[in-house]
């Protein structure tokens, strides 16, 4: 047995509840894993609420952790118990002080990481090393937008592309997150709530528009976004936090020969060897100084509730950690 949070219906914070639940029984390609640390995304959120219905319920929510290996099966080669490791997954369970997991979604970590923060940016470094070196590889001399530039995925992305040599600007959608977007390496930050965020990028590239935006708010910034591109420029669309993207005429690439894609960071690490030489650039960037990767607010497993309701309020400006405590 051990404990975790579970959901037996969707709604506001309070359906996440604190129970012993049965471990389920190890099998050869598995591990068991002892939590120490749970990552808090906002798609526990909409999996809470009930806008994502991808978790049967009675269920354990939760996508990302970190902690120690306790038991191997007998068919797992890559790790032995003590070995300290990370994971991202789509199976959920991850609000639980121990789980049984396939050792082919674990990543290791490096000795320097510390599990904490292992599990409050796992999810989204993965998410900006598909974006800066795969979806588009960003290099020296690129104009670079991006979106919610002092969010968990946007100042990462800030910080690599001006690592990697690009002119940065962002936008962000409060007074008090500006600085943050400067300290995350922007070049320029717009309030696109408060001014024409396309006149301000034509006014910055002197008309010559972006190499790349990486799009995250979706419905309120993406037909700006397609504005902003300079000719053969590509829109990154990872994220809709302000709503779904309306439909529009794919005719409207044509002028600029600009190109578009709506990427997943599960598909981009869909194998045990992509997950992983995607883990290692981004560990790999962190180690070199490249990422600072803020603080995280920790609060207690059982309190997952609580986190759920920081999360919810958009006031934070730290990720949020759910330590564990076994007991």
């Amino acid at each position: 047995m051990t404990s975790a949070i579970v959901m037996h219906a969707t709604g506001g914070p309070d359906v996440l509840q604190w129970e012993a639940v049965e471990l389920a029984e190890m099998r050869a390609h598995e591990v068991l894993l002892r939590h120490t640390a749970i990552g808090v995304n906002y798609h526990d959120t909409y999996v809470r609420s009930g806008l994502y219905k991808t978790l049967a319920l009675p269920g354990i929510p939760g996508i990302e952790a970190a902690g120690v290996v306790e038991a191997v099966g007998g068919d797992v080669r890559d790790f032995k118990p003590g070995d300290r490791v990370a994971y991202v997954t789509r199976q959920y369970g991850a609000y639980a002080q121990r789980r049984v997991i396939a050792a082919e979604l674990l990543v290791p970590l490096p000795d320097t990481m510390s599990e904490l923060v292992a599990a409050s940016s796992l999810l989204k470094g993965l998410t900006a090393q598909m974006l800066v070196q795969r979806v588009y590889a960003v290099s020296e001399g690129d104009w670079v937008l991006v979106h919610a530039a002092a969010g968990g995925v946007g100042t990462l992305l800030c910080q690599w592309a001006r690592h990697l040599g690009a002119q940065v600007i962002g936008t962000v959608g409060s007074p008090e997150k500006v600085p943050l977007a400067f300290a995350a390496g922007c070049h320029s930050v717009l309030r696109y709530r408060e001014e024409d965020f396309v006149a301000r990028v034509r006014e910055i590239t002197g008309g010559a528009g972006v190499q790349v935006v990486y799009d995250g708010v979706g419905k309120d910034t993406f037909l700006g976004s397609m504005e902003c591109l300079a000719p053969f420029g590509h829109l990154a669309n990872y994220g809709q936090a302000s709503g779904a993207v309306p439909a529009f005429e794919v005719s409207m690439l044509f002028p600029k020969s600009n190109s578009l894609s709506r990427p997943s960071v599960f598909q981009h690490v869909r194998t045990p060897q992509l997950l992983r030489d995607a883990a290692r650039h981004y560990f790999a960037a962190w180690q070199d100084g490249a990422l600072d990767i803020p603080e995280s607010q920790s609060l207690a497993l059982r309190d997952a509730a609580k986190a759920h309701a920081l999360l919810e309020d958009r006031s934070r400006l730290r990720p949020l950690v759910l330590r564990v405590e076994d007991s």
